[in-house]
């Protein structure tokens, strides 16, 4: 099957730099909007018996809701199943509505389950994304074929520049990302070529509510480095990093493969504490106006791990091949 690829406009400075990578140009579409909201979108090209791949990224900005962009993709993967599209992929670098991935109150939804199931109903064979909130809860949601990528090479590339010399400790805000955590520190410390520690912040959600300070980590004169998935409101990540500092952590950085920072995140990452903020591009930080937080981030490109992602499954390669590598 000859390969396609399709940014939507919502993603379209992050697909037209997967297009770059691949050597390709991304196919002509058509959103159109309606005066009652509602909207269309379809290929303006032959896509029969193609293996195609749609770029769309599921946050909310400026211009449309997480729900706007979902339904586009729906209605596109939609158009090109009807065309007779051979194999279709949905590129989803941010993921919505999978942090909700098990009932913790009762009668409570699970929309890691929902999105899957609407993905499948529209004829969709593949999905690839980047760290997911629940690793486990994404791969047992979907039936049909979904690859996971992570950032964790991204970020080991960078902090064994940033920090080669230091005694580094990896530290997960919660315990529910202890995994993601020790594949980052195992990363890292083959990079390096010598050991990293690691440890874990107490933490407790209920009612939107976060609780507990206990840090399970040998920190005291060491340079610390945070990881987690994605970074909201702040409120996890600024708690851990008082707790390394109150701790006697010698230098504290910290790295989110996306950066939604909703309302008040700004404030809550602001502690001169917290020297440096690694996240990706799965996100533009259109959210972040403060200087203080400007000042600290940086901006890891995502793009060409995609690309690769998206070759090795065209040409019948392995993804986890590519993580390992």
């Amino acid at each position: 099957m000859e390969l396609s690829l399709f940014t939507l406009n919502a993603s379209h400075n992050f697909g037209i730099k997967v297009a770059e990578e691949l050597g390709i140009t991304p196919g002509l579409h058509e959103e159109r909007e309606f005066v009652d909201g509602e909207h269309k979108s379809r290929p303006l090209e032959n896509v029969r018996g193609r293996d195609v791949y749609v770029i769309q990224s599921l946050y909310s900005d400026d211009d449309c809701s997480v729900n706007d962009k979902l339904m586009r993709l729906l209605w596109f993967i939609g158009s090109l199943r009807d065309a007779a599209a051979g194999r279709i992929t949905a590129v989803l670098p941010y993921l919505c509505y999978a942090r909700k991935d098990r009932k913790t109150k009762p009668r409570d939804p699970v929309t890691t389950r929902y999105m899957a199931a609407v993905l499948e109903a529209v004829g969709i064979d593949c999905v690839i994304t980047l760290d997911v909130h629940n690793l486990v809860a994404y791969q047992n949601a979907f039936r049909i074929n979904n690859e996971h990528l992570d950032a964790r090479k991204l970020f080991a590339s960078h902090f064994s520049r940033q920090r080669g010399n230091e005694d580094i400790v990896v530290v997960s805000p919660d315990v529910g990302g202890v995994k993601r955590a020790e594949l980052f520190r195992q990363t890292l410390e083959k990079t390096l070529g010598r050991p990293v520690g690691s440890g874990f912040m107490e933490k407790h959600r209920s009612a939107g509510t976060v609780s507990g300070e206990r840090l399970v980590a040998e920190v005291e004169g060491r340079s610390v480095i945070i990881i987690d998935d994605l970074i909201s409101s702040g409120g996890t990540l600024s708690r851990t990093v008082r707790a390394c500092k109150n701790a006697g952590a010698s230098r504290i950085s910290a790295a989110a493969s996306h950066g939604v920072f909703v309302a008040g995140a700004d404030e809550q990452l602001a502690d001169p504490a917290l020297e440096e903020l690694v996240i990706t591009d799965t996100i533009p930080p259109f959210r972040v106006k403060s200087d203080a937080l400007k000042n600290k981030l940086v901006v890891l490109g995502a793009t060409s791990l995609f690309a690769q992602a998206i070759r090795n499954i065209h040409e019948g390669g392995s993804v986890v091949e590519l993580l390992e590598s």
